[in-house]
This record gives structure tokens, C-alpha cells and sequence, in this order.
């Protein structure tokens, strides 16, 4: 699934970096909703691959927010990411099951 970086998260006084909003076709937040927890990743031009999750529906049109783990350079905003299928592991659970 594809969607697209829309802006920074952001307050009237504050910028928070490494969220970003992101647009994935959705039009109601319970569609939203359904793929909070999964994997989004971003690459760049040059190839370089930026990893984040999204943590929740932001408002009531389907946009969602996503979490990354650097911030992405501003020339993201309104270029494509990828959602992954799986979900996001948690810190600490093993990744082998056992």
C-alpha cells in the first residue's frame, strides 16, 4: 500500500520532527484505524531507506500519523511511502517467537 507524506505534525507554537501526517486514500478515521501499529518506510532518490510506524488516525478524514525514527529531510513532503504488511515489533518482544 502506497500513500503520501503531507506535512509535518505540528502545533501553533511547536514542530514535532519525526511525526509526520500521512495520506493513505482513507476517507473515515475507523478505516484509519485498521492499519495503526504497522511498518511505513520512505526512500530517498538516492536510495537511502527511513523507517517508522504509524501510531494512530489523526482526525476524522483518514489521514494517519507515523512515528519514524530519524526525521525525514523536508523534501519528503509530497513524495510516496510504502506501508508494509507486517506490524511493528515491539522492544521487547523476540523476534524468533521462542
Amino acid at each position: 500500500m502506497n500513500g503520501i507524506v503531507i506535512q509535518f505534525r505540528r502545533g501553533k507554537k511547536i514542530i514535532h520532527e519525526k511525526h509526520y501526517l500521512i495520506d493513505l486514500g482513507f476517507t473515515k478515521r475507523e478505516e484509519a484505524k485498521k492499519v495503526v501499529g504497522k511498518m511505513v518506510e520512505w526512500t530517498s532518490s538516492g536510495g537511502k531507506v527511513i523507517s517508522g510506524k504509524i501510531s494512530d488516525a489523526h482526525g476524522n478524514n483518514g489521514l494517519v500519523r507515523a512515528i519514524f525514527e530519524k526525521g525525514l529531510p523536508g523534501q519528503a513532503i509530497t513524495t510516496e511511502i510504502q506501508v508494509k504488511d507486517s506490524t511493528a515489533k515491539t522492544k521487547g518482544e523476540k523476534l524468533n517467537g521462542t
